[in-house]
């Protein structure tokens, strides 16, 4: 997704630099195996492990996923694709040219709690004509559209649309079993998804160091939707907020590292945690590149609380008033692109932005 929200004002403060990287033999995370789960021997246990990951931080590493090695090598290797085109090829399908905020972003061109991230980015959602948007509909229908593909390299589209519709598969299973660990009905949100799910991945390219010296790669937030699948390659930089501060979650090969977003928390009243996170950049030169996916219902999707005994337990959702959350998937979706890309707003939505700094 775009860059979410920024770290509400009682998050845990950054620290001068980055911790130092995690053994990948000693993982950050708990692993959780979504293979585990069609089996009756070890369904229980993997339930557990899965409810105790989603409840205690909000993220995790998942493997038995079904995605195969060559599936994530080939969508990495057109990632690496698409930014070693010349420039011209990428500002050709800018996100300047597109209402629905998808395309290409130059580096420096995007924001996280007001700063700028160092990084540029290739946004695409799910292929669809582009609806016709009345003075008195629901502004975050413009949301939904048709995506831009670079001329020069055709092969992107096609692997790039698969990829999603294959991941979309992985997080709709992962969030029926999400629910059952929890003691909720797995079906709970199937409606939600089952038509027009707001599907959305980015291809994202970290360059470097900026020349300012800052190591915002993209600024600390959480993400605002239900599930986020993320494939990087094996340069480190992910941090999570744990314990008090930000700890390494260092690339697991085989792995994507998931992350529940802000919805799921309003959906279980707090029970389930949206969790602060961020990139490091990398050093000197060093590029790293990274693919995630963000599983998404319809935008008109009203997000109703989940029934459960689990609730007994639910310690509510804290309300930052820098940062109101709606019931209404849309609206949230449509304020985060806003805010982090205000000169596409500006262009194409200039009633969306007025009280933002120019």
């Amino acid at each position: 997704m775009p860059s979410a929200h920024p770290s509400s004002p009682s998050s845990p403060s950054s620290p001068s630099s980055p911790s130092s990287p995690s053994s990948p033999s000693s993982p950050s995370l708990a692993v959780i195996d979504l293979s585990r789960a069609d089996d009756p021997g070890e369904r229980d246990e993997f339930l557990k492990q899965l409810h105790a990951a989603a409840r205690d931080t909000g993220f995790l590493y998942l493997t038995g996923h079904g995605i195969t090695e060559a599936e994530t090598s080939r969508i990495l290797e057109l990632t690496r694709a698409f930014f070693a085109l010349p420039e011209a090829d990428r500002l050709a399908v800018s996100n300047l040219n597109s209402p629905h905020f998808r395309g290409y972003t130059r580096i420096g061109h995007e924001l996280t709690g007001g700063a700028t991230d160092w990084r540029d980015q290739l946004d695409v959602g799910a292929e669809r004509p582009a609806l016709r948007v009345g003075p008195d509909d629901p502004a975050y229908l413009w949301l939904e559209g048709p995506n831009q593909w670079p001329q020069a390299l055709p092969e992107l589209r096609e692997a790039v649309l698969g990829w999603q519709e294959r991941l979309a598969g992985v997080a709709h299973r992962l969030l029926r079993e999400l629910l059952a660990a929890i003691g909720a009905p797995p079906d709970f949100f199937d409606a939600a998804f089952a038509d027009r799910p707001h599907l959305h991945t980015k291809l994202i390219r970290y360059p470097g160091s900026a020349p300012t010296g800052t190591d915002q790669g993209v600024g600390a937030h959480k993400d605002y939707g239900f599930l986020t699948l993320l494939l990087q390659d094996g340069v480190g930089g992910l941090q999570v907020v744990r314990d008090g501060g930000f700890v390494d979650i260092p690339p697991l090969p085989g792995a994507f590292v998931v992350n529940l977003g802000e919805l799921l928390e309003i959906a279980t009243e707090g029970y389930l945690v949206a969790t602060d996170h961020r990139v490091v950049s990398p050093p000197g030169a060093v590029e790293r590149f990274s693919v995630p996916f963000f599983y998404n219902p319809r935008l008109d999707a009203v997000i109703e609380t989940v029934p459960g005994e689990y609730l007994r337990s639910a310690p509510g959702v804290a309300h930052d008033a820098s940062n109101p959350l709606h019931a209404e998937y849309g609206r949230n979706e449509l304020k985060g692109w806003v805010r982090a890309h205000p000169a596409v707003a500006r262009r194409w939505h200039p009633s969306l932005v007025q009280g933002l700094p120019a």
